[in-house]
């Protein structure tokens, strides 16, 4: 689980890195980031209805997304407001698949130290 201090948890917080953030998607998932002063990464994973209506496949995945991002947060760059968008193509998606796909977005946005 993510500690208090890297999640992100209220609204407007989400909404100033949705206006103000640069982002980069691929098939399984968005990624929105945008740069904070406040010396570490915070993190929110969003994850609607359309992916899928039961609850408990949803929150599967939310723990999965989770774990990627608790064993790569010690490689990456400080200093950033994360969210994930997790799009309906993930639930036919492996472990790893899901764990490539996300080293890849931070590759590409060049997050790693």
């Amino acid at each position: 689980m993510l500690k208090k201090e890297n999640r992100l948890k209220k609204t407007k917080e989400i909404d100033l890195v949705f206006k103000k953030g640069r982002s980069e998607f691929s098939k399984i998932l968005g990624f929105k980031y945008l740069k904070n002063n406040k010396g570490k990464n915070r993190f929110a994973i969003i994850i609607g209805k359309k992916v899928s209506k039961k609850a408990v496949e949803r929150n599967k995945i939310k723990r999965k997304v989770k774990a990627i991002i608790l064993k790569e947060n010690s490689k990456l760059k400080s200093n950033y407001d994360c969210v994930f968008i997790v799009l309906p193509e993930i639930v036919k998606k492996s472990n790893k698949e899901i764990d490539d796909q996300i080293i890849t977005i931070f590759q590409k946005i060049k997050l790693y130290v």
